[in-house]
């Protein structure tokens, strides 16, 4: 069991070298199974998305994401089912482009994501889609996630988790407290999300609750220059 006794973790920009992995790693010290996806390659070594579990992972799969080309960056999203007690969960996780002008292609990877979603769609557990989105709450992109603009796929709608069961803060994921973002002299925001689709049978799905977590020092050393989230939902 991790610290905040996670069942599921979603990690975004986590490196490889070879067959080394970050995932793996953490993994093995947490006692967990982990599926993991490389997206960009620099210089021998790689980052990617990857999900830890404390459950079987079932079935992994992948996409890549739009936006290469005329940006530069490389982006993918990552499906991993996991094996829970009470049924499968699917679990997408996602790193969208960084720059603020963006939005025009962070729009076109949420479309590619929500296609990758629905291919994957079941009766059973609703999606959970995580992520470093790189956009506001109230940007665009965002928007059609959680159903306040036109969404990609008729009647895929997510729940934004730190709105429905946040402490109704403002949530910074991106908080120049932490001494990792401040050299960027970017404004606080928060651009990270856990996205949940609507509740199943008898409110599976349901956020509970959903806070900040990461966001204190370590033994002198801030864990990331992102704040994680962490959601508790019913299942």
């Amino acid at each position: 069991m991790t610290p905040l006794g996670a069942d599921v973790i979603a990690l975004q920009e986590a490196w490889a070298d070879g067959d080394d992995t970050q995932a793996a790693e953490l993994a093995r010290i947490l006692g967990y199974r982990h599926a993991y996806q490389a997206c960009e390659h620099e210089d021998g070594l790689a980052t990617g998305n990857a999900v830890l579990s404390r459950w079987p992972i079932r079935a992994t799969d992948w996409r890549p994401l739009p936006g290469e080309r005329e940006s530069g960056e490389r982006r993918c999203v990552l499906f991993a089912s996991v094996d829970g007690p009470n049924g499968d969960i699917p679990v997408f996780v996602s790193h969208l482009n960084w720059r603020r002008a963006h939005s025009h292609i962070r729009q076109r990877q949420i479309t590619e994501i929500a296609r990758f979603v629905a291919s994957k769609s079941s009766q059973g557990f609703p999606p959970i889609v995580c992520g470093d989105f790189n956009a506001e709450p109230t940007s665009e992109e965002i928007r059609m996630m959680t159903g306040q603009a036109a969404v990609p796929i008729a009647g895929l709608v997510f729940r934004d988790a730190w709105a429905d069961g946040g402490d109704g803060g403002a949530g910074y994921t991106w908080d120049n407290a932490n001494s990792f973002t401040q050299p960027n002299l970017q404004p606080d925001r928060r651009i990270d999300y856990i996205f949940v689709g609507q509740s199943g049978a008898r409110g599976a799905g349901e956020v509970v609750g959903c806070r900040l977590a990461g966001n204190e020092v370590v033994d002198g050393v801030w864990p990331s220059d992102h704040f994680a989230l962490m959601a508790e939902l019913r299942y």
